[in-house]
């Protein structure tokens, strides 16, 4: 039977400006409004704003909060300060990661993940697996809306939302206080774009006001609202990874180029499956490339070499709205790996020429 699908707070908001929807990890969700180029090319010289409500939250509270999160996440939580956050993962038992998440330190024994609405699930069992009994759990998923507002001119639109000094607010920092007149919400200096702009964690009845507020001090700066497609699309063009194509159960921070979020001098679940990866049994790295013949590269595609022998595959691509240029992420092997070595793409039975480069792309 097919399911229904869920919706954000949202979701009507999306459907009165026209937006193209589509099915995302459980949820309708707005791929597109005015399309994806002129949303993305928005967020990258101006602003942008993105209901990302699908995103799963859980606290993590109680004495024994940070030991059990030091044990389930790779990198060190000791590290965070009280309105800090970092990013991190949890390894998986096949080698690769259960999901990539934001871990806020919200007080000396309180915190909140933030993690990727299609590994709510798989993250809660986890969370139940380890649970001690100094440590209090809880999924909040439902009631939080959170909305990302990205890009260079971010920051003048909610300064005109809030009295929080959020100008000054660091990258990976974080307040709480009133935007639009919503109280205790969380404003972090985060984002998955790398065009610079904040996360805002909003109680859930709230997100329709504050999504207002937001576009209407936004009008003089070009905000547009902008989906999914663009999402993706900015954070390609920034060699960002994606769970379910750079990232998944078998692959993990060693092979994705992610090992500075693994702190090795500390223990956590399936260290042993990451240490041995990093000491020479990994058959695979993410390389970033450019398209020289014209193709768009697709998640799955074959990656060849110049003999037309498979090498590796696809993770994501996608033409670059920035560039102009046809670009790609994907996995090789070792040999491979090196920027300025040519590799082939198969694009519909067609070998089409293209070659490792440094990322980030822009």
């Amino acid at each position: 039977m097919e399911q229904t699908p869920l919706h954000t707070p949202l979701h009507d908001v999306h459907l009165q400006l026209g937006a193209r929807m589509m099915a995302f990890a459980g949820y309708d969700m707005p791929l597109s409004y005015s399309g994806i180029r002129s949303e993305h090319l928005s967020v990258r010289n101006a602003c942008g704003l993105f209901d990302v409500s699908h995103m799963g939250q859980f606290t993590v509270s109680g004495q024994g909060a940070l030991a059990f999160l030091q044990f389930i996440t790779t990198n060190d939580v000791a590290r965070l300060k009280v309105g800090q956050a970092q990013y991190s993962c949890i390894p998986h038992e096949d080698g690769g990661i259960v999901d990539d998440l934001l871990v806020y330190r919200m007080g000396d024994d309180a915190f909140m993940l933030v993690v990727n609405a299609s590994r709510v699930g798989e993250v809660a069992e986890v969370l139940s697996l380890h649970a001690r009994p100094d440590c209090f759990i809880d999924n909040i998923s439902q009631e939080i809306a959170l909305l990302a507002l990205q890009g260079p001119l971010a920051v003048d639109v909610l300064e005109a939302c809030t009295s929080e000094a959020v100008r000054d607010l660091a990258y990976y920092h974080f307040c709480t206080g009133a935007v639009a007149g919503v109280d205790g919400v969380i404003i972090s200096a985060t984002g998955y774009t790398g065009a610079g702009g904040f996360e805002l964690y909003i109680p859930k009845n709230s997100a329709t006001k504050v999504w207002h507020a937001l576009m209407e001090a936004g009008a003089a700066h070009g905000i547009l609202p902008c989906g999914l497609g663009a999402r993706d699309t900015l954070r390609l063009e920034k060699g960002y990874c994606l769970n379910g194509h750079e990232l998944s159960y078998s692959s993990g921070p060693v092979e994705a180029r992610l090992d500075w979020i693994v702190r090795y001098n500390k223990d956590f679940i399936h260290k042993d499956l990451l240490l041995n990866k990093r000491n020479g049994g990994c058959d695979r790295y993410l390389v970033g490339f450019e398209m020289i013949d014209k193709g768009i590269p697709r998640h799955d595609f074959e990656i060849l070499d110049a003999t037309g022998q498979q090498i590796g595959v696809v993770s994501s691509g996608s033409e670059s709205p920035s560039t102009a240029k046809l670009i790609g992420l994907g996995f090789v092997d070792p040999e491979h790996q090196t920027v300025g070595s040519y590799i082939w793409i198969n694009i519909r039975g067609k070998n089409l020429k293209a070659q490792v480069v440094k990322l980030p792309f822009v």
